[in-house]
Formats: structure tokens, C-alpha cells, sequence
């Protein structure tokens, strides 16, 4: 079974979304060019509202997850030498990621045998994570900090905090455990997350509606639950550059002109939102059903998720530009399919 979920917002001048060009982005669609809004703008101003509205275990989409999260929690909160700590948190970031590292050297030893472009496994694509202007820190451990941005849930964090907190507790032997230990166990790491009181969102609930791609060993791919399709316009695009300048409040009578001068690209339109979720996926990702036994399943939270989803994709707005176009709208018209 399958909820569709149709919206109509109308936004006035504004630039929801830009290409790397700084334009608005835009789509061909049937015989006009129209405004566009990328599905990953609209999902990330999604989860952010999800995290504060839906009580259930969120997730980070970082590079930076084993140095600020696991290893600032050993040190902080469960009193692990700082050097113990970095040590267990190189030998989890080997273990977790070693399919990765493995394809990779294949890859590059197939390539360098035949001379040939070897096709890859894909990889996480790049997304923002933080807010703009926050300083970044030039000072990374080595070995720490992950190539691509990879979606990491709280309950993964709880249990692997929990798992090196006990390992530490082997004082030499610390990461001989941990190897043993998620060696031995590598093929029953999502049940382990669920015994030890997890619940099934391993990946948090971003991973549970919109799929998290790893290629570890270890970690647990999930798959979307909830499509995306891209916002556009139900009419051809008509923007307008507009040309802006800055004066200095410190000129003097005879200091005339601009102290800058920019220009942006406006547009204005109503907007086509579609997304599509598949139900028994939703509840197999959240219950650790498998899907053919989703209508079986207590339903209460998956109806708690779908409410905060529909809420949040009516009333979210993307962020860009807040504070020249004040871009506020909630959705004049949403339509509810269910069917399969």
C-alpha cells in the first residue's frame, strides 16, 4: 500500500533553491522551462522539523561522527583516558568501514592492472551539515574523520559508546575485544542494537524514511521508505534578476556612490510538491518486520511518523534567503491517495 501525498504552495518573489551558479534551479518539463526545488533541499528542512516534532531517535549526517560524538563521549561522560578513547575509536572506524576501504584497493588494483576505468561502488553523496559560517576545526585526529558525509543514528552511537565503554574495561587488551567482539558478531549487529534496548531504528529515523547507502561489513543499509520527487512550478518560469547595492552610512556629502553592488535572481510561482510512501517499507523499517508481515504490526507509531510527515511537508519552507524574502508559505492545497 502506498500514501501519495499531492501539494500546491504558492510562493511570492523569492529564491528557494540555487545551482552553483547562484540561479535558481529549473527543470524542462513538458513544453517549459520551470522553477525547481531539489528533493534534497526539501528533505533536510524536513528532518530538522522532524527532529523537534516526531519523539523518536534522530541521526547525524556527518563526517566528523567518531571524534565528536563517540570519542568526546567516552572521555566526558564515561571517564575513558582520552588516548584509550582514540585508540578503540581507530580500531571501530577499521572495523566498520573495512568493505569500503577492501572495494577500494580491488577497484584501484583491477584499474591498474587493465588500464581501464573500473566502476565503482556509489557513494554517499555530499550534503551540508551544520549551520553556515560555523568554524570548522582544522585540527581533526588522523584516521578519524570519514571520507564522505555517512548518516549515523543515535541508537548506533548509544550502543557503540556503550560496547568500547565496556572494552576499555580490558585495560591492553581493550581493542582485541572489540575486534573479537564485532568480528564474531558482525552478521547479528542490528539484532544486537535491538537487545540492547534500541528498538529497530538503528539509523535513526532519517534512515528509516528517507534510506541510509553504506558498504561496510558491519553497519545495516536501510532502504527509503518515503520518494521524493523534486518541487516545480505548474507554470513556465519568469524570473527577474534583481540588481541591489549597499551604501555606506559613513559617506561624506561628497562621497557619492555604492559601497557594493550584487544581484539575484528572483522568482515567483506556485509550486507542485509530490511524495509517495510506501507503507508496509515504513513499517518494516520502524517494527524490524519483515515487509510481507507489516499489516500485522502495532501501527500507533508508524501513524505518529505519517501525521508529523504530512504536518511538516505542508507547513516547511526551504530556508534560503529568509532575511530578503521572508519565503513563509504553507501548502493552499494537499491531497491524500492511499492505494497500491
Amino acid at each position: 500500500m502506498f500514501l501519495q501525498i499531492h501539494t500546491l504552495t504558492s510562493y511570492h518573489a523569492s529564491l528557494l533553491n540555487r545551482d552553483d551558479a547562484g540561479l535558481a534551479k529549473r527543470i524542462p518539463f513538458g513544453n517549459a522551462t520551470r522553477l525547481r526545488v531539489s528533493s534534497q533541499c526539501l528533505k533536510r528542512h524536513w528532518r530538522e522539523r522532524l527532529h523537534e516534532t516526531v519523539p523518536l531517535p534522530g541521526g547525524l549526517r556527518t563526517r566528523h561522527f567518531f571524534e565528536r560524538v563517540i570519542v568526546r563521549r567516552l572521555v566526558e561522560q564515561e571517564g575513558v583516558p582520552p588516548d584509550q578513547a582514540q585508540a578503540l575509536a581507530l580500531a571501530l572506524v577499521a572495523l566498520l568501514l573495512q568493505k569500503s576501504a577492501k572495494a577500494g584497493k580491488a577497484a584501484k588494483a583491477e584499474k591498474g592492472k587493465k588500464g581501464k576505468k573500473v566502476k565503482e561502488e556509489p557513494e554517499q553523496p555530499e550534503m551540508d551539515f551544520g549551520e553556515e559560517g560555523e568554524p570548522v576545526d582544522t585540527t581533526e585526529t588522523a584516521g578519524l574523520l570519514v571520507k564522505q558525509p555517512v548518516l549515523f543514528g543515535q541508537p548506533e552511537a548509544d550502543f557503540l559508546v556503550a560496547v568500547l565503554k565496556d572494552c576499555a574495561a580490558a585495560g591492553p587488551d581493550a581493542e582485541k575485544r572489540l575486534q573479537e567482539r564485532l568480528k564474531k558478531d558482525k552478521d547479528n549487529f542490528k539484532a544486537m542494537l535491538a537487545q540492547a534496548g534500541h528498538g529497530h531504528l538503528y539509523a535513526g529515523l532519517e534512515g528509516a524514511l528517507f534510506g541510509r547507502f553504506v558498504t561496510s561489513d558491519i553497519l545495516s543499509r536501510s532502504d527509503a521508505c518515503v520518494h521524493v520527487a523534486h518541487a516545480l512550478t505548474v507554470h513556465p518560469l519568469d524570473t527577474e534578476v534583481d540588481y541591489f547595492t549597499v551604501v555606506d552610512d559613513l559617506n561624506r556629502d561628497d562621497e557619492t556612490g555604492a559601497a557594493h553592488a550584487g544581484d539575484m535572481e528572483l522568482g515567483a510561482g506556485l509550486f507542485y510538491g509530490y511524495v509517495v510512501v510506501d507503507v508496509p517499507g515504513l513499517l518494516s523499517n520502524l517494527t524490524g518486520c519483515d515487509r510481507k508481515d507489516w499489516k500485522t504490526q502495532e501501527v500507533q507509531e508508524a501513524r505518529q511518523v505519517l501525521q508529523g510527515l504530512v504536518r511538516t511537508i505542508a507547513e516547511v519552507t526551504p530556508g534560503a534567503k529568509l532575511g530578503s524574502t521572508a519565503p513563509y508559505a504553507r501548502a493552499d492545497f494537499v491531497l491524500l491517495e492511499t492505494g497500491r
